[in-house]
């Protein structure tokens, strides 16, 4: 797995056609922004996978319905391969309003 903290739409385009050249499939590429819009709309208008039930499991999946955006988060980056502490330092950047992008490349 390959995290990256990015500013904008126009550098995850860039990342994910750099990613693409490596074999990486969109099947294996993770947007996360702080704001759920910002994170949905990223992820349509670069046609990359979205953190569902198949990744965080059903338990998490229904308990992210009731928990703080943060802390949603951060179970989203854990269930993609993240330790706690990492979730929390990246968290940290989604706050400052960066964006990132995980490929992961055991899918590949």
């Amino acid at each position: 797995m390959r995290t990256f903290v990015i500013e904008n739409g126009v550098q995850a385009v860039e990342k994910i056609k750099s990613l693409e050249a490596e074999g990486i499939t969109k099947d294996s590429i993770y947007l996360l922004a702080h704001d759920p819009k910002r994170s949905e709309d990223l992820t349509e208008g670069t046609h990359t996978h979205e953190v569902g039930m198949s990744n965080e499991g059903i338990f998490n999946s229904v308990a992210n319905v009731f928990r703080s955006r943060g802390d949603e988060l951060r179970s989203k980056m854990v269930s993609l391969g993240l330790s706690q502490t990492e979730a929390e330092q990246m968290e940290e950047q989604l706050d400052e309003g960066k964006v990132l992008l995980i490929a992961q490349e055991n899918e590949i």
